[in-house]
């Protein structure tokens, strides 16, 4: 076997510590959580350091040394000793590309689940949040003939995970579903605090598409939390904290907790008047609140971690020229700010675009679908966003309409968009 130079400069380095500075290394590590003693598959040589990445399949190891330095081998440079220890750990992110913490709780690819069960409720519960406009709060039709959600299931055998056995809705007792709102002269009204089922909905959105996927993926409790209201742009009412004013055609747009007439603003919350970012605060705000009075909206849940965001939104934006126009440079601050404000610095984010919008479309449209496709981890042009964002293209997946017009309200199109946006958090997850 070829050694590996810099393995052996790290076995050099270690040998050349005097006594002292050995025992005081030693200290440090043993500080640093993982440290332990390694030795190379020959016996000869030893070295210390932190375990920081290890992957089962390739047998890569990485070990973080004491000068910071990182030293990256084959699992086979070492002892057998060793290499049962990593098979032990199993598989180890390097920092900086850690999977989402849900990751770690997901259920075997295939396995069987019984909704009707419970989650393991010694687990976190794992939150995903649903922002939006209209669309995201959802106008689709449960009842009502062809286009509603019940002659989708029941008649067209449909999203057969929607029905139990009896031929009635199901309930999904793993998936909590939960949506809050903006009240009329108070912060926030609850529309829905149950078990992820039909009833007790009036409309739908994407929610029932996306609960199943991930109920399915994760063996954690799940909760979907939504919080949004509808006739809301990107540009203006969710623009995300530390957006800054800028001109167009002539004009000055405002920046975060600006106003037309004080389009810099001062950083705090305009009163009696409505300001750029305002629904921002107040959907964060709202979901905030769940979150900290977490046993009220999931029975029994002490802790949680927020795994990730849904976004559908686009069609106010599309009626601006200034907003279409800035609207990538919005989306990317807004995906950034979100993972801030819920200190959740490896949650993912899916978003799914209009289902009118098509690929090489001009005008506001246009824009705003090209923006959207420019996050897109797989596709998109932002490094950063590789194997944590992703965007699903709805126009093959909606059944007629517009945005604006709700897409006639049929549950097919709320239904057929909520599983590809659910399916693609679950590979994000599974990254």
């Amino acid at each position: 076997m070829k050694p590996d130079p810099f393995f052996f400069r790290a076995c050099r380095f270690r040998r050349a510590l005097p006594l002292a500075a050995g025992s005081l290394l030693a200290v440090i590590l043993l500080g640093m959580g993982q440290a332990r003693t390694w030795t190379s598959s020959d016996g000869a040589k030893t070295f210390e350091g932190d375990l920081v990445s290890y992957d089962p399949e390739t047998g890569s190891v990485g070990v973080k040394l004491a000068n910071g330095k990182t030293l990256n081998f084959k699992q086979e440079k070492l002892s057998a000793a060793d290499i049962d220890f990593l098979k032990e750990q199993g598989k180890v992110a390097p920092a900086g590309q850690a999977p989402a913490k849900a990751s770690g709780l997901l259920a075997p690819e295939g396995k069987a689940v019984d909704m009707t069960q419970p989650a393991d409720m010694s687990k976190p519960v794992q939150v995903f949040i649903l922002l939006g406009q209209s669309n995201m709060v959802g106008l689709g039709k449960i009842t009502g003939g062809e286009g509603s959600l019940e002659t989708a299931a029941k008649t067209k055998k449909l999203y057969p995970y929607l029905l139990n056995e009896a031929g009635e809705w199901s309930e999904r007792k793993d998936v909590r579903n939960v949506r809050v709102m903006v009240g009329k002269g108070k912060p926030m009204d609850v529309f829905n605090n149950q078990w992820m089922t039909v009833p007790g909905s009036k409309t739908m959105g994407p929610e029932f598409g996306i609960g199943h996927p991930l109920g399915d993926a994760i063996e954690a409790p799940v909760m979907i939390l939504k919080s949004c209201i509808g006739n809301r742009s990107l540009g203006w009412d969710l623009l995300p904290p530390g957006s800054e004013p800028y001109e167009f055609n002539g004009k000055t747009e405002p920046g975060y907790r600006g106003t037309p007439e004080n389009p810099k603003g001062n950083g705090e919350k305009p009163e009696g008047v409505w300001y750029a970012g305002k629904q921002y605060d107040d959907d964060i705000a709202n979901a905030k609140s769940v979150l900290a009075d977490l046993g009220t909206y999931y029975p029994d849940a002490k802790k949680h971690e927020v795994a990730g965001f849904f976004f559908w939104q686009g069609e106010k934006d599309g009626g601006n020229a200034a907003h279409a126009e800035h609207y990538e440079r919005n989306l990317v601050a807004f995906i950034k700010q979100l993972r801030k404000d819920f200190e959740s610095p490896e949650a993912k984010f899916v978003l799914a675009t209009l289902g009118e919008a098509t690929k090489g479309s001009g005008g506001n449209g246009g824009k705003i679908l090209e923006a959207q496709l420019a996050v897109d981890g797989k596709d998109g042009k932002y490094p950063e966003f590789k194997g944590n964002v992703a965007t699903v293209y709805s126009n093959p997946l909606s059944k007629g309409g517009s945005g604006n017009s709700h897409y006639g309200g049929n549950a097919e199109t709320y239904m057929n968009v909520g599983e590809a946006m659910g399916k693609a958090m679950v590979e994000l997850l599974r990254n």
